[in-house]
């Protein structure tokens, strides 16, 4: 145990963000620099627990309460080995993972969590500033070769792992650039894009083959690769987003959340947009409709284009502000207030959408809301709303972005082209990460639905170890202990 006193002495506490009315003029992380010192005194705060629930917590199983000992002990070199040993992207989770490690925590309890997120990426850093994180080739081919289709976090996390097993590996990427979600649906503002690159590159120098441009199903025949890859890895995304068909979804305004968050990563990188086709919210008054991330997302970017009003409504009822402590160690149902949020936004819950209403030129000019009402249905035990009688009215609005949700990856062109079977939610059907054909396997969104970033690397490690024993009969890579509870001698 690092300092069995540790959460005693200190707090918690995290690197300050500058103030919104500076950093909504730029696509900077927000964050200001928070010295190794506090970082280490964050570390002594673990209780190193006998049981650490964290590591059931987080999906990728990292061994936490080791490398905060490390970090106590300022070896980050040996933090860096425990981390990256189950991580493959701790510089990503670092930054963007909402941290179910930290819901988990036991200290949690009764006080603030170790700030496990910023420990993580704060040794990410450190490792690259000592040059600890350089390009490993493996020492040995295995002559097997595996194409990884979709360069998200799953792709890229299961193409690091297949090519550490030695196996020579492409990863097949629809866009210009790698990366995936990464790269075109977060902002620079929670990720900026030099980070996917830096780690891309030293990919590359790995061995790792990456091509762009590459749409499989569309300009690449998938029945190709089937003929020239050993296996073939299917981590495309779950892409068809969830659609609010009400009266005036038609009208020019209306528009899908990661269109406005793709088009604005592509600006920011210096792509040029043509004019008739930039979606702006300089100068509307805007509502996200949606109270997710992905949501929060678009309210920060909207704010950083002037906008003149932001709102943010969401389906369901308020959560509260403070924790069940019957929840613990489970993920918590309560208020989560972005950054983005800090910044500028009008927000309410129990919100309905009823119709997009347009001007005489078919632009998006208001929105017709009502409040609902959820209660439970005696007959079949199931939430329901109804609408709350008087409440209905317009709210101005030119710009109306739909963050609700994805519902099943794209079955035009690869899936249809390759003939994998999907599931009743349509995504696509697996056994242990093989689909239901022998060469084909999936990870990520695409076998598992929308989910989160350290959730789709996870996947991506696990159908790495998968492909490998179909490949080689047995793998060495490393395994996610999925048991419940990690005791530890």
């Amino acid at each position: 145990m690092a300092d069995p006193k540790g959460f005693l002495k200190y707090t918690r506490e995290l690197p300050k963000a500058r103030k919104p009315k500076e950093r909504i003029k730029d696509y900077k992380e927000i964050y200001e620099e928070f010295g190794a010192k506090k970082t280490v005194q964050q570390a002594a705060r673990c209780m190193d627990c006998g049981v650490p629930f964290c590591h059931n917590g987080c999906p990728l199983g990292n061994i936490i309460p080791e490398f905060n000992d490390a970090v106590y002990e300022e070896d980050w070199r040996l933090a860096y080995e425990i981390l990256s040993s189950t991580n493959n992207f701790p510089e990503f989770t670092g930054r963007i993972c909402p941290a179910p490690c930290e819901a988990a925590c036991v200290l949690g309890i009764n006080q603030p969590p170790v700030a496990i997120e910023h420990i993580e990426k704060s040794i990410a850093e450190m490792a690259y500033e000592k040059g600890f994180v350089r390009p490993q080739p493996p020492t040995m081919r295995t002559g097997k070769k595996v194409a990884v289709v979709g360069s998200g976090p799953a792709g890229l996390a299961a193409a690091a792992q297949l090519n550490k097993a030695g196996h020579l590996v492409t990863v097949f990427e629809r866009n210009d650039r790698i990366g995936g979600l990464l790269r075109y649906g977060i902002p620079d503002f929670k990720l900026e894009k030099w980070v996917v690159e830096r780690r891309v590159a030293v990919m590359e120098a790995e061995g790792v083959r990456f091509r762009t441009n590459a749409n499989v199903g569309e300009n690449v025949d998938p029945k190709q690769l089937l003929e020239d890859f050993d296996a073939l890895l299917l981590c495309g995304g779950s892409t068809i987003p969830r659609d609010l068909n009400i009266p005036g979804r038609e009208l020019d305004g209306v528009h899908f959340a990661m269109k406005f968050l793709e088009q604005n990563n592509r600006r920011v990188a210096g792509e040029p947009i043509p004019e008739e086709e930039a979606l702006l919210a300089t100068g509307k008054h805007v509502l996200v409709i949606g109270g997710g991330d992905t949501g929060a997302d678009c309210v920060g970017t909207s704010n950083r284009h002037k906008a003149k009003s932001v709102t943010q409504i969401e389906l369901l009822t308020k959560p509260p502000v403070d924790r069940d402590p019957y929840s613990w160690p489970n993920w918590p149902m309560i208020l989560r207030t972005s950054s983005s949020h800090d910044e500028g936004c009008d927000r309410h819950w129990a919100i309905l959408t009823k119709e997009f209403i347009g001007d005489k030129n078919g632009q998006l000019k208001a929105v017709k809301l009502v409040d609902i009402e959820w209660a439970k249905d005696a007959k079949t035990g199931r939430y329901a709303f109804k609408e709350v009688e008087g409440t209905e009215r317009e709210i101005p609005c030119q710009l109306a972005l739909l963050a609700i949700g994805f519902l099943h990856p794209q079955f035009e062109g690869m899936l249809q082209k390759l003939g994998v079977e999907v599931d009743d939610r349509g995504n696509v059907r697996d056994d242990n990460y093989q689909t239901s054909i022998e060469k084909i396997f999936a990870a990520g969104d695409m076998r598992r639905g929308q989910s989160l970033v350290v959730w789709a690397i996870a996947e991506g490690r696990e159908a790495a170890r998968r492909v490998d024993e179909y490949l080689m009969g047995s793998s060495m890579l490393e395994a996610r202990d999925d048991s419940m509870m990690m005791v530890r001698e």
